[in-house]
């Protein structure tokens, strides 16, 4: 049996177990960076297989070291922890167990996942050109978790630091079940926050003169940002700007003393990031000192663009076409302005991040999406995510010490 047969063949045969350990974590999700029930869950999950193990002290994180049969580099997989603030309406019979919790972005089928790739690698160290490290990561979802790990030194965590990173996400929707995509170069945007507080003077709504009315240049200014978006940043290097929350005033005919709106910001590039930020906060006092009234607008950075190196997104794609068929991997043309904090991982050493189609029905373009309370992720893809894991691991070793 070759040594892709030995890894398929067991990767299979975990399948029940990770269906089960997925299904425990989905009935028990955890927001943000503290996890502690996860990280209980994981510890216990990899106990007996032999891993240098610690966890983080400013979050519930587990990095786990494995050494492989012979002496080389060091590689990292990783798998985000947390779930999203969101009711779960699925009605599944492992439904969340948590009031206003729940894995709407597949985050359990992640841990999971890397639960099995240390289990696989860990029965075939023998394959292992260097050492593995697996990042358990909490607070993905805007808690920047994986800044933290990196400040707690998860790179190094082996010794010598990693010489290249992979993760992988699973889509409820878009992406075909079953389905590996990727693309080198710009994958996802960065993710910034603008904050937006227009102050005038408030009064009687039946005499606006006397007033300055902060409503209606906050509302001006909604519609102002994305005409900006269109007319001084290039169709091919674009900014996706949403006003996700506007708050004002008490009473209709009451004119308040300010309004704010909140804003997400993505760029594709860390040139486009730099101008958005200059002309964003530029564009709202402007226009709110045309009228009189001043605006305090915060430009508030989140996550980097996701950028994949363009030798490592060509050797996922090679792996996932010799170890799944022509059938099983898809170019990505575009990339999409979801953000990750995966990207900071990026910035540091090189790798690559990819999309596993986990959609339950037949049709992915009518699936409810990622973070949608009623986003269903199927179970069968498990054992084939912790294959790539594990076949990306040791090859990805053999790559890096070949030099």
């Amino acid at each position: 049996m070759t040594r892709s047969e030995s890894l398929r063949e067991d990767a299979r045969a975990m399948q029940d177990e990770l269906v089960e350990l997925r299904h425990t974590l989905h009935r028990r999700p955890e927001v943000g960076l503290q996890l502690p029930h996860t990280q209980e869950t994981v510890l216990r999950a990899l106990d007996g297989l032999g891993l240098e193990g610690s966890t983080g002290s400013e979050l519930s994180s587990v990095t786990a070291v494995l050494r492989g049969g012979r002496p080389g580099p060091a590689v990292l997989l990783r798998g985000d922890m947390d779930a999203l603030p969101v009711q779960e309406e699925t009605g599944l019979d492992f439904s969340s167990e948590v009031d206003g919790a729940m894995h709407a972005c597949g985050h359990d089928l992640h841990t999971a996942m890397l639960v099995g790739a240390a289990r696989l690698l860990s029965a075939h160290r023998d394959f292992l050109a260097g050492d593995v490290v697996f990042m358990f990561q909490p607070g993905e979802e805007g808690w920047d978790g994986a800044g933290y790990m990196l400040r707690e030194g998860v790179l190094d965590a082996a010794g010598p630091r990693v010489s290249s990173a992979y993760g992988m996400h699973v889509m409820a929707a878009m992406n075909p079940r079953g389905q590996f995509t990727t693309r080198p170069g710009t994958l996802m945007a960065a993710s910034d926050e603008l904050r937006v507080t227009v102050r005038g003077r408030g009064g009687h709504g039946s005499a606006p003169h006397l007033g300055l009315d902060p409503i209606a240049v906050a509302a001006q200014l909604v519609g102002d940002l994305q005409t900006m978006v269109t007319r001084r940043f290039d169709v091919f290097d674009p900014v996706v700007l949403t006003v996700g929350t506007f708050h004002a005033g008490t009473k209709r005919n009451i004119i308040p003393d300010e309004a704010v709106f909140q804003a997400t910001v993505r760029t594709f590039s860390a040139e486009a990031r730099e101008r958005m930020r200059t002309a964003s906060v530029q564009l709202c006092e402007s226009v709110a000192a045309g009228y009189g009234l001043e605006a305090e607008a915060l430009y508030l950075e989140e996550y980097p663009v996701t950028v994949n190196a363009p030798d490592h997104a060509a050797f996922c794609a090679e792996v996932a076409l010799e170890v799944f068929g022509d059938e099983r991997y898809a170019p990505k043309s575009f990339p999409q302005s979801g953000s990750e904090d995966f990207s900071r991982v990026l910035e540091e050493v090189p790798g690559c991040y990819l999309f596993l189609g986990a959609t339950t029905g037949d049709d992915p373009a009518t699936a409810a999406n990622n973070h949608s309370p009623r986003a269903q992720f199927s179970d069968e893809v498990l054992s084939d995510g912790v294959l790539l894991h594990a076949e990306l691991a040791v090859r990805a070793l053999e790559r890096d010490a070949a030099g």
